[in-house]
């Protein structure tokens, strides 16, 4: 009778654990104006959302869902780094090869800086005061010094470099998306430390997660998985399955969950760290489809996402033999994914 009880117990507290950690669309944002989108980050120290948005960026206040300013003429953007040890943000500006810098508090625009081609996914190391702008067309990386605005190097990659991520100890990784690998680096020195390959378990490799406490990372592939690798080996722990146009991942400290947004079938992968080397499928909770960018925030756990409504994609021709369908006017948005 006791085992009985006590089986029980567990399965109860096992059950509510699963069921806290369900996500649900609870709220949708509408964000004025057209244009594309790429990343968007949440900075929970300071309750902002900055979001990529067509030629600038709009930013959010966290607590409340409301715009509170833009950051204009970011060409191109494509993601945002923030440095608050100098009170600093930093815009990856695509079509116009360089970075922005902008004041926190005001969001006015500081400076700029010349970076390579297509400067696409952008971090900040506290470790090395530096941000670092990955160059998508000439396939390299910018090390930008935070404090003065100067290009401190610029490192060859040898491939297309995707979405980056930092152990705050002297580790930068970033995905080599053409090559299925995962290179690691070093902030001071730009040495390049490893080349890890990922394929054929993860192919394509696009966003990029860590737990520094555990030292894991969470590569998401477009082969349908969440890669799960050891940073200090490169060694693939184990993978677990995602869903159709996986493009980002986030990893949650406080909930030890690890996420993945998958546009083409329109759900947010949600996973489970149980142990460093042991992860589980919790849920694909329902989004719409396009939602393929996403920002966590540390403070509330909730997850937003950028997306619009879409036309019908137009018929194939020898100038375009795959055409996209075009956005549909003053659809952008962003979802609320809550518990």
């Amino acid at each position: 009778m006791k085992y009985s009880r006590t089986y029980c117990m567990v399965c109860l507290l096992v059950s509510t654990l699963l069921a806290a950690a369900t996500y649900k669309l609870t709220k949708t944002i509408p964000i004025p104006g057209d244009g594309g989108w790429d990343y968007l980050i949440a900075d929970s120290e300071n309750r902002r959302l900055y979001v990529s948005h067509g030629t600038e960026v709009d930013v959010l206040n966290l607590d409340t869902d409301t715009i509170v300013g833009k950051i204009p003429d970011t060409n191109g953007v494509h993601g945002i780094a923030i440095a608050h040890d100098f009170q600093r943000g930093f815009v990856s500006d695509g079509r116009d090869n360089q970075v922005t810098i902008f004041d926190l508090k005001t969001l006015a625009t500081v400076s700029t800086v010349k970076a390579g081609t297509n400067p696409d996914g952008i971090l900040y190391d506290s470790f090395s005061k530096r941000v670092f702008a990955f160059n998508g067309r000439s396939n390299d990386m910018t090390a930008i010094d935070a404090e003065t605005g100067s290009v401190a190097g610029t490192v060859p990659l040898g491939g297309k470099p995707e979405f980056p991520a930092t152990d705050g100890k002297g580790n930068v990784y970033v995905n080599i998306e053409d090559k299925s690998e995962l290179v690691r680096f070093d902030p001071k020195t730009l040495q390049i430390k490893d080349r890890w390959p990922l394929g054929p378990q993860c192919d394509s490799p696009s966003g990029l997660a860590i737990d520094a406490q555990t030292r894991r990372l969470f590569p998401v592939c477009e082969n349908k998985v969440m890669a799960v690798v050891d940073a200090d080996s490169g060694k693939i722990v184990t993978t677990v399955p995602t869903g159709e146009g996986t493009d980002a991942a986030a990893f949650d400290p406080g909930t030890k969950l690890a996420f993945a947004s998958n546009g083409r079938d329109a759900t947010l992968t949600v996973i489970k760290e149980e142990s460093p080397d042991k992860y589980s499928l919790v849920e694909n909770a329902k989004t719409q489809r396009g939602a393929r960018t996403m920002a966590l925030d540390l403070k509330t756990h909730k997850i937003y996402l950028s997306d619009a409504e879409f036309g019908p994609t137009p018929a194939p021709t020898t100038e375009a033999p795959r055409p996209r369908p075009k956005m549909v006017p003053g659809s952008f948005k962003l979802l609320v994914m809550s518990q």
